[in-house]
C-alpha cells in the first residue's frame, strides 16, 4: 500500500468525495458569483487602466473553470464585469487543471499562478493575463477607509508577516524530502 504524498491527502480525498455528492443549491452559487462580481468590480475600479482595456472587450465572454465549478463574466460598456448569461457563448475559456485545493491554495501563497488551459480568443486572453499580472486589491487602503491609517499599516504589516511565515512554512515542506512509498509483496 502506498503512503500518501502529502499530509493532506485524507482531506482532500475526503472533500472530493463529499464534493461530488453535495453541491450548493443554485440560488446559493449565483449569490456567491454576485459578490465575486461586486468585489471585481471595486478593485477594477481603482484601477483605471484596467477599466479602459476591459472598455475595448465590451460584451465578450469569459469562461472560467475549476472542478465542478465554473463562471461565466462579461466586459461592461462602463469598463467592469457583470455576471454573462448561463448559456452564453463563451469567446475564452480558462480552465484551471489543478484540482487539489490545498496544491492550488499552496501555489496561490508561494505568488504562483495556477497551471490554466486556454481555449480561445488569444487577445482576449492576453488582457485577462494582464489584468492578472497588473491588478492588485490594496487591502490596506480600504481597512484605512473603515479604522484610519495607522491601524490598518499595522494590521496590513501582521498579515504580510503572517503571510511571509505562511510561505517559508509552504516553501520548507516543498523541499523536503518525501518518504518513499511502502511496498506491499
Amino acid at each position: 500500500m502506498a503512503a500518501p504524498s502529502s499530509p493532506f491527502a485524507f482531506l482532500e480525498d475526503l472533500l472530493g468525495r463529499v464534493g461530488q455528492h453535495l453541491q450548493p443549491p443554485a440560488w446559493a452559487v449565483h449569490e456567491v458569483q454576485h459578490r465575486v462580481v461586486l468585489f471585481l468590480n471595486h478593485v477594477l475600479q481603482q484601477e483605471p487602466e484596467a477599466q479602459e482595456r476591459l472598455v475595448r472587450q465590451k460584451g465578450r465572454v469569459v469562461l472560467f473553470q475549476w472542478r465542478g465549478f465554473n463562471m461565466r463574466l462579461q466586459a461592461t460598456p462602463a469598463g467592469l464585469l457583470d455576471l454573462a448569461a448561463e448559456g452564453a457563448t463563451p469567446d475564452l475559456t480558462l480552465t484551471v487543471t489543478e484540482s487539489s485545493p490545498f496544491a492550488l491554495a499552496g501555489a496561490t501563497l508561494r505568488g504562483d499562478k495556477p497551471a490554466v488551459q486556454i481555449e480561445g480568443d488569444v487577445q482576449l486572453a492576453a488582457e485577462v493575463n494582464w489584468l492578472v499580472d497588473h491588478v492588485r486589491w490594496d487591502v490596506e487602503d480600504d481597512l484605512a477607509r473603515v479604522i484610519g491609517d495607522a491601524p490598518a499599516h499595522a494590521i496590513g504589516n501582521a498579515a504580510r508577516k503572517v503571510g511571509g511565515a505562511l510561505r517559508q512554512f509552504i516553501d520548507k515542506a516543498a523541499r523536503s524530502p518525501s518518504k518513499p512509498a511502502s511496498q506491499t509483496e
